[in-house]
Parts: C-alpha cells; structure tokens; sequence
C-alpha cells in the first residue's frame, strides 16, 4: 500500500504547501459532545469512535471528556485526523437526516418544565402556551412571586389614583400650602394696642394669617348655591345673624378651599383659619368703624349645626367665622368664635329681628371638580364605563390566573 503524501515529506513546495494547509484544517478536534453522538448513532465504530465512547459511558464529567478527546486527538498522525474528520462528515449526513445533533447541555434543558413549549409555535394554543410559560418563567413562579406582582400592581394603582385625586381634588394637596391675601396692597395699620384703622370698604382682617378680605353684606338669601356664588367674590355675612355693632352673633362663611379651576380669586380665604387660637385677633371693617375680636373658642361641628349661628352664651357680642372642614372638604364645618373686645360691646345697638329664615344646614365651600363631573350625564357615563372596565379586566386578569 502507498504511503500517504501527508506522511512523507517533499521537496516540492507546492505540495508542501498543500500538506500545511490539511494540517492546519484538521488541526482543531472536533466537539467531544459531536463525536459522542457520532459514536452512539453507529452500529459499527472506528477506533477513533471506540475511544469517544468509551469516554462518554466511563462516568467523567464533560469537561475531562473534553480534555481527554482533545490530547487523543492531538496525538494522531495527520492521516487519522483526517480519518476523524471524515467520519464526522459522515455520520453527520445520517444523523442530520433523522433528527438535529444536540448537546447534553440543550438535552438537559428541554427535559425542564415546559420546555417542550419553547419550540417554535404553530398554532393560537401554542402561542398562548409559549407567552405564559413566559411570563411564569416555565411554570417556576412561586407564591411570593405572584405576591411581589400584586403588590406591584397595587402600588402602580395607587400611584395612578394619586395623579386622579390631584387632578380632581387638587385643593387637599395645593391648600395648605397657600396663604390668602399674601399681595395684599394694603397693610393694616395698628392705631392703639386693640384698634386698627378702618378700611373705606367692608373687610374681614386676620394679620395672624395675612388676610385682608372683602366682606359682603348685601345677601339676603341663605340659598346655598347663591352663598357659594358670592364667596367666588369674598367672605360673606350670613343674613340671619346681626352686623357688626349689635348685640349678638354675627356670622362669616368663607372658602377654605375649593377647586382650582373655578372662578374667583377668595377660594383660599380661610384655609388657614384653624391655626388661629384662644387670644388671637381679628377685626371688621364695617361702616367705617373698626370692630376688634379675641378668639374664645374654635370647635368642628357637622353641617346640619344651624345653632353655632345663635348667639353665644355668656357673650354680649360676637363674631363668627366659618369654614369647611377638612380643607378641600365639605364634611364638617370649622368655627371660630371671637368676643368683641372694641369698640365696648356695652355701646351697641339692640338687634333687629330678621325676616330671612336660616337654611337648614350651613353652606358648604361648593362643589369639587369630581362633584360637578359626576352631577352632569356625560360625566356620570364616562364614570360608569370606567368603572365597569376596570371591572371586565380585573375578571379577565383573575379568571386566566385561575386557569
């Protein structure tokens, strides 16, 4: 038998340089895991597939398989890695006509939970089984998991009906901060130790929380919607109770606050109010004389407490200011009642019995963003279609989870 030009060496340069370039070809050993599946596809094996295999079924990892391929591989002449690599050729060409080699890595995979649902989908059934495998992660979601993703969709809920009440009941959130009356063109002025120089219009004076706020003394009517027309233009006398210089309680409803996009500029009046205490000072311009009042009592009362207008008990004359309670609300009302400590209450005039009735629950700051929203049709039908959405999508979420 001849031997094989790749064992001789040559003089020639040309075939020389063709040996290089076989040696060099067939320099790299092919994947120990390909010769094993090479070896066990064949009923008859080579030596070379022999070695493979018996590697393969002796128990060794695959990293010393690997290793110990490599160094057989490295130690054969140039014939036989040409042979190794002829057999691989081969065998690949039948193997690939039954079914794709794979390594114990892939194999090992796809005996996994649900891996037989990551092949390639054909059908709506597949599809939908490969996007839930995939949003489970193969069926190893765990309890705490799906907790995790329900506290996580509860914190975006509660995030978004954060922007929602913002948008809608913005006056709790932007109220507190605000100060009426803080460019007020004129400062009161102090004139002795309890007056202050009356003003030619009728106001309402508090300097503890800078307001400096038109009073209006012309409603005659206790219709509540007309009382929240009015305070879009100041604080306004409720008619029932007598004016400033009479003997008796006179009574002042302002906003504390109310929605921003509504009209008026006296919205945030009184949103301080509360911060006033016994002993504090307020003052009413009224006729062009300046009445001084102590706070005496601040008290939280339900709307339908008509009595706070009446006089005080104890008390020659006083002043009464209102307000909603909490800001931004219209739950409660907040009272603050001031006795009159100037000019001398013993100087005033007897009250005049009014014919106006009181209504029978105090006004309220008027109504929200949401409030007016949900009063009109439109409204209520944008409300009800959100609410039975989300109702349809929380089923649909709960029902596929069950499934």
């Amino acid at each position: 038998m001849a031997n094989n030009p790749l064992d001789e060496p040559s003089s020639d340069a040309a075939a020389e340089l063709i040996r290089q370039k076989v040696s060099q070809a067939y320099r790299a050993a092919p994947d120990s895991w390909q010769e094993l599946a090479e070896a066990e596809t064949v009923p008859h094996r080579s030596k070379h597939q022999a070695f493979v295999y018996k590697l393969g079924t002796s128990g060794k990892d695959l990293a010393t398989i690997q290793t110990e391929w490599h160094e057989y591989y490295q130690k054969l002449p140039p014939k036989e890695k040409h042979e190794v690599w002829q057999e691989f050729y081969a065998s690949q060409a039948e193997v690939a006509a039954k079914q794709p080699v794979v390594s114990p890595q892939t194999e090992t995979a796809r005996k996994q939970p649900g891996a037989s649902r990551k092949r390639r989908p054909h059908s709506v059934k597949d599809i939908q089984g490969t996007i839930r495998d995939t949003v489970t992660a193969g069926g190893k979601l765990e309890t705490k998991h799906h907790i995790q993703s329900l506290l996580f969709g509860l914190g975006m809920g509660v995030l978004v009906l954060f922007i929602f009440l913002f948008g809608f009941f913005n006056e709790v959130l932007i109220a507190p901060f605000i100060q009426p009356s803080r460019t007020a063109a004129a400062t009161p002025v102090i004139v002795s130790n309890n007056g202050v120089a009356p003003t030619t219009s009728p106001e309402v004076i508090i300097p503890k929380i800078n307001v400096e706020i038109p009073v209006i003394y012309s409603e005659t009517s206790t219709d509540e919607n007309t009382i929240e027309s009015d305070l879009q233009n100041g604080v306004v006398h409720y008619p029932t109770t007598v004016l400033p210089g009479q003997n008796g309680n006179t009574a002042f409803f302002g906003h504390s606050s109310n929605n921003i996009f509504n009209k008026g500029k006296y919205k945030f009046a009184f949103v301080l109010l509360h911060t006033l205490v016994n002993g504090d000072t307020f003052y009413l311009s009224y006729h062009g004389k300046m009445y001084v009042y102590q706070v005496i009592s601040r008290s939280i009362v339900d709307p339908s407490d008509v009595g706070v207008l009446n006089a005080v008990q104890g008390q020659t004359a006083t002043a009464t200011l209102i307000t909603c309670d909490p800001v931004g609300t219209s739950i409660h009302r907040l009272i603050v009642v001031g006795k009159q400590i100037s000019p001398d209450p013993t100087g005033n005039t007897v009250q005049v019995a009014s014919a106006v009735t009181a209504a029978p629950t105090l006004p309220s700051d008027g109504p929200t963003l949401w409030t007016k929203l949900v009063r009109t049709t439109a409204g209520k039908i944008v409300v009800f279609a959100a609410i039975v959405t989300a109702g349809w999508l929380g089923f649909r979420w709960f029902t596929k989870r069950l499934a």
